[in-house]
Parts: C-alpha cells; structure tokens; sequence
C-alpha cells in the first residue's frame, strides 16, 4: 500500500467555521464538541479535557515560542479541529500498515509520524484520540522540542515519542508519515528522501488545503 495520500478537508472545516460556529460563541468546551460532533468523534470527557488543555498551553507560550498565528477560536477550528479532520482516514491506513508483512515480521503496530510537527500539530490531537497508537514528533528547532517535551509530560502523552532531527534525517521507522502547513511538494529532494525511508507499506500523508491548490502544486 506504499503511497501518498492527500484530503480536501476544507469543507468539513467550512461547516464549522461558518453559520452558528460564528454567532459568538465564546464556550470553547461548546465549540470544541461541536466541532467533534461534525468530524464524528466521541471523545468522552477525558480526552476532550487533554484536548482543551493543550489548547490553553498554545495561548500561554504561543508569544512566547511564535507558535501558531492564531488565538482563540481559529486556534480551535484552523488548528486543533483541522489536525483532526482526517482522523478516520489516518487510523484506516495505521490498520492497513499493521497487516504489511514488514511490520507483521517485525512484530508491531505501525507507528505514525508527524514530520515538522512545530507546536505538536497534528501530532498531539492525533495522539489524543488515537491514544493507542505510537507516535512520532519530529522536530529540528530545540526550542519547540522543549514545548513538545513540557506537553508530552503534562497531557500525560505516553504513546508519544519526541526525535529531534533534521526532516532529511528522520529515523524510522516511517510507517505513516504526517505533515502539515509543511514545505511545498515542489521540494522534490525532501519528499524523494521521504518516499525511499518509507517502511514497504507505508505511505505519506499531505495535510493541504483546497485539493485544486494540491493538483496544481504538485504539476
């Protein structure tokens, strides 16, 4: 099932950033449920509390570690909520790898990574309501590694394991590999290096806006 995968999540995100998602509503518990409901997750309360947890950890050091340019609800709808859109799809291709024969040989689950993860997204909220599943978050800048850590121990992230590497160097392995608001695929060296440390079975995942901007970058 070696290959890359892309989703036009936007209109998913459109339903919830559009109609009573902008009528003022200042509950981020309530946005943050509605927004699940539309993606079809039922989290339950505790990890909805971790999720709205890391969200207050982003407002609190995002001036200071330039995190996100985002705050409050678009904090929660083009971040936290978007990293999650593909959430059924992502678990879908986890299951399909578990079954390739280099992993069954190797006697594990595939693990998912998210390749310059920057304030842990999507790979934190993934690891939240995937909370069985291991995950990587790959990361070059030390100082975002500290936020990662300080998350990793205060979400209680136990499936989670923090590398700090070069994206070129990343270690495997590289079953699923995530990325998010990351470099545009006309760096063919990158993702050429990407696609040859894939594990056989593997695959790549683009988080990319309108799937129209993805075909005509990728031409």
């Amino acid at each position: 099932m070696t290959g890359s995968c892309q989703l036009d999540r936007m209109s998913g995100m459109e339903k919830i950033s559009s109609g009573e998602y902008n009528r003022g509503m200042n509950d981020t518990r309530s946005l943050l449920a509605r927004g699940l409901a539309t993606l079809n997750l039922d989290v339950g309360d505790e990890k909805t509390n971790t999720l709205l947890r890391y969200i207050g950890q982003i407002e609190t050091w995002n001036p200071a570690f330039g995190l996100v340019n985002a705050s409050g609800d678009d904090l929660l709808i083009k971040h936290i909520l978007d990293s999650l859109a593909p959430w059924y799809l992502l678990r879908g291709l986890l299951e399909e790898c578990d079954r390739s024969p280099a992993i069954i040989a190797e006697g594990r689950r595939a693990t998912l990574s998210d390749i310059g993860t920057g304030a842990g997204l999507p790979g934190i909220p993934l690891s939240i309501i995937l909370g069985d599943r291991k995950l990587r978050l790959i990361e070059r800048m030390g100082k975002r590694i500290s936020f990662l850590e300080s998350q990793k121990a205060l979400l209680r992230l136990d499936n989670v394991e923090i590398v700090e590497s070069e994206l070129e160097k990343a270690p495997g392995p590289l079953d699923i590999v995530v990325f998010r608001a990351f470099r545009p695929f006309s760096e063919l060296k990158l993702f050429k290096i990407l696609w040859n440390n894939l594990t056989p079975g593997g695959a790549l995942f683009a988080y990319k806006g309108k799937l129209l901007n993805a075909k005509i970058e990728v031409s």
